[in-house]
């Protein structure tokens, strides 16, 4: 073997290396920000629940909303989202229901936070 061959399979494993030296941190933030979206995703999903279930619960009327307040803190918990607040007001014939919450990500930057709303018809009693 002569000397220029020897040198020039010695510079390719060197060329090969360097390039998964740049190409694997990209990789792995990629297969992590994937994670990452699928998480904050599953908890705009958990969110949107605990809103129509909130709301759905609360239609049936002033009284219940006490209860609907804790079944929707409870679906929270158990779909991971952390420091939820659930706003109900029922105003002008309709019943908005609000929740907010963070999403267990990785690194928050900006979109940890996710909120999802819930709008029923609030239906009208009449005395006979």
């Amino acid at each position: 073997m002569s000397p220029a061959c020897a040198r020039e399979g010695s510079q390719r494993g060197v060329a090969e290396s360097t390039q998964w030296a740049l190409l694997l941190p990209l990789l792995l933030a990629l297969v992590l920000g994937l994670v990452q979206l699928g998480v904050w995703l599953h908890s705009r999903s958990v969110a949107a629940q605990v809103a129509a279930a909130v709301a759905d619960l609360r239609a049936t009327g002033p009284s219940a909303e006490a209860d609907a307040r804790e079944v929707g803190g409870r679906i929270a918990d158990q779909g991971g989202l952390e420091q939820v607040s659930i706003d109900v007001i029922a105003d002008g014939g309709r019943l908005v229901v609000t929740v907010s919450g963070r999403a267990p990500v990785f690194f928050d930057v900006g979109q940890g936070l996710v909120t999802e709303r819930a709008v029923l018809p609030l239906e009208r009693v009449t005395s006979p």
